[in-house]
């Protein structure tokens, strides 16, 4: 099948160095780089978290069950950026620039993918609010607080993960084959699969992952009909914006919601019920973006 020709020219920078032995190469370096930046980020989470709170407190550090250790979860994604960027210019000599697109495409296509995402989402979250007994979270003046250093963390964290999966992966592999089981598919089964959290998500782990890895497999389109990460990227920022800041299930990564749902992870049931949902919103919100690609 023929790629989009948005795609094809997101690719094109992608096609001068396309080795599979390139892409191994490539995919090592991120590793090291990211996880060196994660050893450096933790180190200094710790050595903080022990200065104010104390040792005992150290087990919430990992889980992002604070302002503080949140953020700092966020940043570590950093490393992950900084790893793509290293395998693009190390080992494919290709500007860094390349894995986002146009810049002109890549902050207007944000920007309507935030906003298409928020827009349909205003239901969701009235229900939630009106017709949900919630639990309180963090309170407003902290959750104000530490919010523009949070949203800069989120934005990085989300930005890094489209940087890896829908641009460096999808890039390389579509530059080498021409099948989207290859260049669409195998990146968002990845994504979906380094989203495995047992311990938080108990019985629903592997719900959890498919919906993750089909909300990649969106974003994956998304992005070859858009021809830049913006899309892509503009939803899973406001994605992770309600699923972190606003709506959680106080089992890990709820360091600065505003409420608490009165279910989690490990109620099958109930998350089974909601991950359908989800999958219902991720598709109408899909196919919202592909009419505004069609109209712009």
């Amino acid at each position: 099948m023929l790629q989009p020709l948005s795609f094809d020219r997101f690719v094109a920078p992608a096609r001068l160095r396309p080795q599979v032995w390139r892409l191994f190469v490539g995919m090592a370096v991120l590793i090291v780089v990211y996880l060196g930046w994660m050893a450096l980020m933790g180190a200094g989470a710790m050595s903080v978290a022990i200065w104010l709170e104390g040792e005992s407190r150290l087990d919430i550090v990992g889980l992002g069950a604070t302002p503080m250790s949140l953020v700092a979860l966020l940043f570590t994604f950093t490393g992950m950026a900084l790893g793509a960027f290293a395998a693009v210019r190390l080992i494919h000599h290709r500007s860094i620039a390349t894995l986002f697109g146009p810049r002109a495409l890549l902050w207007r296509d944000f920007g309507a993918g935030f906003g298409i995402f928020m827009a349909l989402s205003v239901p969701g979250v009235l229900y939630f609010l009106l017709f949900v007994d919630l639990g309180r979270g963090v309170a407003w003046t902290v959750w104000l607080a530490w919010l523009p250093v949070a949203l800069i963390g989120l934005l990085i964290q989300t930005g890094a993960e489209e940087v890896v999966f829908r641009g460096y992966l999808q890039q390389q592999l579509a530059a080498r084959f021409l099948s989207r089981w290859v260049w669409m598919v195998l990146p968002s089964v990845l994504f979906g699969l380094v989203h495995y959290a047992p311990d938080e998500m108990g019985g629903a782990v592997w719900m959890v992952v498919f919906v993750t890895g089909f909300f990649g497999l969106l974003l994956a389109d998304l992005t070859a009909r858009s021809g830049s990460l913006g899309m892509a990227w503009g939803l899973h920022f406001a994605n992770n914006l309600l699923a972190m800041f606003l709506f959680t299930t106080g089992e890990a990564l709820d360091g600065l919601a505003l409420y608490r749902l009165p279910f989690g992870p490990k109620d099958t049931e109930v998350m089974t019920v909601m991950l359908g949902l989800d999958v219902a919103g991720m598709v109408l919100v899909w196919a919202m973006c592909r009419w505004w690609l069609r109209a712009r």
